[in-house]
């Protein structure tokens, strides 16, 4: 499937100015402040951008750093990975393969199965709950 390409004008218009600050400038939200941050609902976490189904609910936990985390991504052809080099750290960038989202980072300090942390801004997500 081709990469979603959009103008920053087009992003501008489907997103609001937290969404685009987060997913296209690389921002960051503050800890303990977005939606998803202490949620507990069902259902898959997909990327507000494009909706591509990036997360389960069953691989969240809470990890206290603030921000929704999970161990596992729902598919791993979904999210790449690159080298973030910014603010004098070195980290591992975390990006919806489809359209490029910046989503957060992941770290290797999370629970088995996978040992990892996906660190992921609520902002770049838009949770699809579970039917009933």
């Amino acid at each position: 499937m081709p990469k979603i390409e959009k103008s920053d004008a087009e992003w501008r218009t489907e997103l609001s100015p937290e969404e685009f600050r987060v997913t296209r400038e690389k921002g960051t939200e503050r800890a303990f402040t977005g939606r998803y941050w202490d949620s507990h609902e069902n259902g898959t976490y997909q990327c507000i951008c494009c909706g591509a189904p990036l997360f389960r609910s069953e691989t969240k936990f809470d990890s206290g750093c603030g921000w929704p985390s999970f161990h596992t991504p729902n598919d791993e052809k979904l999210v790449d990975e690159h080298v973030d080099r910014s603010f004098g750290m070195s980290r591992t960038e975390v990006t919806c393969h489809d359209c490029g989202a910046h989503l957060g980072h992941v770290f290797p300090d999370g629970p088995a199965p996978t040992g990892l942390r996906y660190c992921i801004n609520s902002a770049s997500l838009k949770l699809q709950p579970d039917e009933s």
